[in-house]
């Protein structure tokens, strides 16, 4: 069973158009929110993404865009912080 995190907090993003099928974002994503369909990545689940920053990292094309640390943790850090609903932004 996957993972999933909040909803709408991801900023995991996959320009297909840069993409050559090279694989390394399968291969460094602990959490398998990468598939590879005819020849380039594509998303299985973009929630399931803890934005760690390993694809991002080891995509040569720079197909992959995230900013590590955001999202959920950040949510959910605030979200417990000031006694609230987890949520993005300041």
């Amino acid at each position: 069973m996957r993972q999933s995190y909040l909803k709408n907090v991801v900023t995991l993003n996959l320009n297909s158009d840069k993409c050559i099928g090279c694989g390394r974002c399968l291969e460094v994503c602990p959490h398998d929110v990468f598939v590879l369909e005819s020849g380039k990545a594509e998303l299985r689940d973009r929630e399931a993404c803890m934005e760690c920053g390993a694809c991002a990292r080891n995509c040569s094309e720079e197909a992959v865009t995230v900013r590590a640390g955001v999202g959920c943790a950040y949510a959910i850090a605030i979200g417990m912080l000031r006694g609230t609903e987890p949520h993005c932004g300041e």
